[in-house]
């Protein structure tokens, strides 16, 4: 009979809890004696790339050709959040609460990536529209065909164009319509 191993984690949470406490202890040293915030640890630093690296390796963000620049965003937002953490926060309602820094920051990166996603989507439908209004406001339709009349751009491409638009253009609609409703909202509770 095998013996079964604990799985190792690629971030230790404990230690990379420990290793902010430090941090924050010099980080308040630094400033009561008016010096400059101190750098933050390499052991940190690596703990949130591993993180974002980990997390970008998920089905969901895995296809992304931009994936490199999702994993640099969720480092950049940590270390933007980084103050906003903090490693004592819920023990003093509950002394049994157990911090974990690995969730706080997985979350940070996580919105990171969704607003890397949105933002690449939306440069996308710019390149499509701009596209899209050449093709349309050029008589000439000769753009597509080569010298011996063979297509370009196939249809199939052209169509998943057009439904990318398409969905585009619902979502931001949507976001539009919901916006709206929130601000209705707003101006009828101040109304009243």
């Amino acid at each position: 009979m095998t013996e079964k191993r604990k799985p190792i984690h690629y971030v230790n949470n404990r230690e990379f809890y420990l290793d902010i406490v430090a941090y924050r202890k010099k980080l308040k040293d630094a400033r009561d004696a008016g010096k400059e915030d101190p750098r933050i640890p390499d052991s940190i630093g690596l703990a949130i790339w591993k993180i974002a690296e980990k997390l970008s390796t998920k089905p969901c963000f895995v296809g992304y050709s931009f994936r490199e620049e999702m994993v640099a965003d969720g480092v950049e937002n940590c270390i933007l959040y980084f103050k906003d953490y903090d490693p004592d926060w819920g023990q003093e309602k509950n002394p049994d609460y157990v911090p974990n820094p690995f969730a706080y920051f997985t979350q940070v990166i996580y919105y990171a990536f969704l607003r890397r996603i949105n933002k690449e989507e939306k440069n996308r439908y710019i390149i499509y529209k701009n596209f899209q209004e050449v093709m349309c406001n050029n008589s000439d339709m000769n753009l597509l065909v080569d010298g011996e009349d063979n297509h370009l751009m196939s249809t199939q491409l052209y169509d998943n164009i057009n439904v990318f638009m398409g969905r585009f253009e619902e979502k931001e609609e949507k976001k539009k319509q919901k916006r709206k409703a929130v601000k209705e909202g707003l101006n009828k509770f101040i109304e009243d």
